[in-house]
């Protein structure tokens, strides 16, 4: 579709009604305005080519927490922060990449797809996608795309994922007649993760971002991780979904994340097992003083809160499928008090008078104590970052000059979970 036809169709009813789903009827027309400037950006920097439009969303963990790497279960939605990128074949053997957010523009030639020495950055990235798709026995071939994002980055919603996510779709549209599925597309980004970056990543943010709307992950089998896609219009309950950046920690993370699988497994090994989806934590209740006496107290604690998070997430999803909201808020309350009190991830050890997440974190309790509505919990991998709230929107604007006057100005992002995961945003329309 060319130029001037893609801009008919951005202004049509139905684009309207695809851009209130993406992103709330109150973003619409922004978001169809954002479209169009991308659309005459694309046409500026590769000329007049027949284009097709691309979005890809960030992705929030809702519950589950530190559940995925001991093949656990997951409750994630994604957001209607995302990835977008208009796009074109170019019949030759490079893609050529103009990224508007982070200010970069580069050229990859589909016969070198070597990694670079470091191992990192965008770069590194694409050409991890692009080998794993010649991998996974997928076709390849050179396009020009122009990309923008305004999903947050370092706020545990999944910006390298997105982006990961939006290349595949791209991919799978122009190359692979559409035939991939977003598992396919899930294992790639990994891919591309795990030996592109040196990073060892799971699938769980991938997954998220490609599939759409609110699903559940269970990963007792990792290289065919269950994926159910929900039926559940979030919108119709008018909660907001909150993310608070509560300050970066000063301190190295690495050890921490770490020690969270680390520990778990640990339990798992006193029975001769791997991970804790492995093992049942009536067999970890019936042999305690042995198991603690091997594994040590905290990793105890870590399991438990493993098995207990498995059994919330089960019992959100049941709610959501049952129409009990109130249920599934209590849940993520329930979900959120584990975290801090047994899996322990709210503050470092290493710095135990840095806690930005606990002071969020207890603020949040107190505002919702007094409106007696609403849910937050620690979001992501914790120890440092962000927090996640989820409120009635009548009271979103009040929380939000309320945790920011505490946390500072910009620290508080609105944002509701969209039924669409990965798309080519022509073939919704």
């Amino acid at each position: 579709m060319n130029t001037a036809k893609t801009l008919e169709l951005l202004r049509s009813e139905a684009a309207g009604t695809r851009m209130c789903e993406l992103y709330g009827a109150d973003k619409a027309e922004e978001n169809i305005r954002r479209y169009e400037d991308l659309v005459q950006k694309f046409q500026e920097n590769f000329g007049e080519k027949d284009i097709l439009m691309f979005s890809s969303p960030g992705r929030t963990e809702i519950s589950g927490n530190h559940t995925d790497h001991n093949h656990g279960k997951v409750l994630a939605g994604s957001i209607n922060l995302d990835c977008v990128g208009i796009a074109a074949k170019n019949e030759s053997s490079k893609v050529n990449i103009i990224s508007e957010t982070f200010h970069q523009k580069f050229t990859i030639d589909l016969n070198d797809l070597q990694p670079s020495a470091k191992k990192a950055g965008t770069v590194d990235l694409v050409k991890g996608l692009l080998k794993g798709f010649q991998e996974s026995g997928y076709e390849v071939g050179g396009f020009d795309a122009y990309i923008t994002s305004n999903v947050i980055s370092s706020a545990g919603v999944s910006s390298s994922a997105s982006f990961e996510m939006l290349l595949c779709s791209m991919l799978n549209r122009f190359f692979n007649d559409g035939r991939m599925d977003t598992v396919a597309y899930a294992h790639i980004g990994k891919y591309a993760e795990n030996v592109y970056w040196d990073k060892a990543s799971g699938l769980l943010d991938q997954m998220a971002c490609a599939v759409g709307g609110l699903i559940t992950i269970d990963f007792l089998e990792p290289a065919a991780p269950k994926v159910e896609q929900i039926d559940f219009d979030f919108a119709s309950q008018n909660h907001s979904l909150i993310i608070v950046q509560t300050g970066k920690g000063h301190a190295d993370l690495s050890a921490d994340y770490s020690s969270v699988p680390n520990e778990m497994k640990k339990v798992a090994q006193f029975f001769g097992k791997e991970v804790c989806a492995e093992v049942t934590e009536q067999q970890v209740i019936d042999n305690i003083q042995e198991v603690r006496a091997f594994a040590g107290d905290r990793s105890v604690m870590r399991a438990l809160h493993f098995f207990e998070e498995n059994k919330r997430v089960e019992a959100e999803v049941a709610a959501l499928k049952e129409g009990r909201f109130a249920d599934f808020l209590a849940n993520i309350t329930a979900s959120g008090n584990s975290s801090w009190k047994w899996l322990q991830n709210c503050y470092t050890t290493a710095s135990v008078q840095e806690q930005g997440i606990s002071i969020a974190l207890a603020l949040t309790e107190l505002f919702i104590a007094e409106k007696q509505r609403g849910a937050c919990r620690i979001h992501g991998g914790g120890f440092a970052g962000v927090i996640m709230a989820m409120l009635p929107n009548d009271i979103v604007d009040e929380y939000i000059d309320y945790i920011e006057h505490a946390m500072g100005a910009d620290s508080a992002y609105r944002m509701s979970i969209r039924p669409y995961g990965a798309v080519c945003v022509n073939d919704i329309i």
